[in-house]
Order: structure tokens, then sequence, then C-alpha cells
């Protein structure tokens, strides 16, 4: 007997599920701490560094995500090490853990589909990585003008704003990744230690091997080719497509995130800051990279749960 109704009922009371759990659950106040107290951390150690630099700077704000003070690194470093963790912790048992409770097959004789499970455990998972970015960047802006005395501009302001936005497309990958292996593996700790496995891979190992693997396949004396390849390569790890957004958008100078030509520099002056329209330009195609991954793992997790069988 087929249910009657829209594929999509049910969606938003899956999301309210899932929200409240998410909001309510020691591991995620564990995730937020920790994310918390190291970047704010580092955002202290940046403003202690970046006193004395003059307040002629027209950037000057951008400084507390990027500027380090030994022994820690930027913030923006933080994010890309810590928000990975956040959305695997997450994600990692969306789906094997109703199977491992026996709940998914009562959930689905209720009026909700398959589509509207997935898709609500994502959208609850996404927007609370939001909510949390969303507060400790506002935290960031706060004690930024605390402790600095000076406002940001309006192209500062919407700077961070698109890094807020990267960040969250960045998390949705890794969301995106943690879900495709809780739909493939019954078992929470294999699927968390696989996914945590991948992102070790392509955060720390793969941006190593890259230029190797070019060297291996690029003729040899072709150096702009070797170059080219092995940068590519790297792309294909979501954390290296992050930080070239993050050059592009927090370094308003970064005119090129690949090889710089002669006719790039025709016209232009050394050092001068490029318009946010033109940095945005630059780090389009990183971040059109970044929401396609997240759509790639999101459609085979969704494929491999379509397919998969539901006993009570």
């Amino acid at each position: 007997m087929q249910r009657e109704g829209s594929p999509w009922q049910g969606l938003g009371v899956v999301i309210l599920k899932e929200l409240s759990d998410h909001f309510g659950s020691v591991r995620m106040r564990v995730l937020e701490w920790l994310v918390v107290l190291t970047a704010l951390a580092a955002v202290y150690g940046a403003i202690q560094q970046i006193r004395d630099v003059t307040a002629q700077d027209p950037f000057l704000f951008l400084h507390l995500f990027t500027t380090a003070r030994q022994p820690l690194p930027s913030f923006i470093s933080f994010l890309g090490f810590l928000v990975p963790l956040m959305a695997i912790g997450l994600g990692f048992d969306a789906v094997n853990g109703e199977h491992n409770r026996r709940t998914l097959s009562r959930i689905l004789s209720q009026p909700i589909y398959r589509d509207a499970l997935l898709f609500g455990k994502f959208i609850a998972a996404l927007t609370t990585l939001s909510v949390s970015l969303i507060a400790l960047w506002l935290l960031v802006i706060g004690l930024g003008l605390i402790m600095l005395g000076v406002p940001p501009g309006g192209e500062e302001m919407a700077r961070a704003f698109i890094l807020l936005l990267v960040t969250i497309a960045y998390a949705g990958v890794w969301l995106a990744l943690a879900m495709l292996a809780s739909t493939v593996f019954r078992s929470a700790a294999t699927a968390a230690l696989v996914t945590l496995g991948l992102w070790l891979f392509l955060t720390v190992i793969w941006p190593a091997l890259a230029p190797a693997i070019a060297e291996a396949v690029v003729p040899r004396g072709d150096q702009a080719g070797l170059i080219i390849t092995a940068q590519m390569l790297a792309r294909l790890s979501p954390s290296t497509l992050f930080g070239e957004c993050v050059l592009a958008i927090l370094h308003p100078t970064t005119r090129t995130l690949g090889p710089v030509y002669l006719d790039q520099l025709q016209g232009a002056v050394m050092g001068s800051p490029l318009p946010l329209w033109d940095s945005l330009m630059v780090a389009w195609p990183q971040i059109v990279g970044l929401i396609a991954a997240t759509i790639i793992l999101f459609v085979g997790g969704y494929v491999a749960f379509q397919r998969q069988e539901v006993r009570a």
C-alpha cells in the first residue's frame, strides 16, 4: 500500500526533532566549547600582535582572522582544523545510529519518507553548525571592537561575512562525508574512524603527495605544467579549497590563486588591494568546488540510503 502525500511530508518534523537533539546533546556542548575556547585564544593572541599596526591600515580588522602569535596559530587555522571535527562529530552516526537503536523502521512506518528523513538530518546538522559559527563570528567581531577600539569598515564586514558563508560551506563538505560513511557503515565507530582517516589524509597527506604525483605524470622540463598539475591535484582536498578561499577573501592584495603571468600584471599597482567583487571572483571557483563536493557526497549517501533494506 502506497502512502499518499508529498515525498517531503514530515521534513519539518525531522528538522525540529534533530535540532532539539543536537542543541541538547553533551557532544555538541563539548565541541562548542572546544572551538570557542581555542578560537578565542587565537583571536586574543592576534589582538596582542596587531596592536602595533597603524590604524591607517584599511583592513586592520581582517588581521583578527589571519594573524598568529606563537605558540598559537591564527584564528582561521583553528577553524580549518576544528570545523571538520565538529561536522564529523554531528554526522558520523546520523543514519547508523537509527539502525543500531532499531528506530529507523519505526520512523519510516510513520508518514515520513526516506527523502525527508535524510534531508532533515542534513539540514538540521548544518543549521546547528551554522548557528555555532555565527555565534563564534559575532564573538570575534565583538572582541575586536572592544579590544582594538577601531570599528571595521563596510568592506571589512562584507569580507568577514563572506568568510562565514565559506566556512559553513566547508563544514557542509565534511558533514556530507560523515553522513555518507554513516549510511554505508552500520557501525558508528567504523564510520567515525573512516571519516577521520579521510580527513587526515585529505588535509595532511594529500597536499604533500600532490607534487610527487604531478612530477610522475608531467613531462620533464614543463615547469608550468608541473605547477598547474600539482595545484589541481591538491585542490581535490576541501582543506586546500578552503585555504585558497581564505587567502583571496582576507588578503585583498591577492590577485590570483595560481601561477602569475605577465599579462595579469599589466596595469596593476603592486600591493594595491582588489575590490571586494574582484576578490570574490578570484575565490569563486573554490567556493563552487566546496558546494559541488557537498552535493556530490550527499547524493552518494542519498543513493546508498535509498537502496538499503530497512527491517524491524
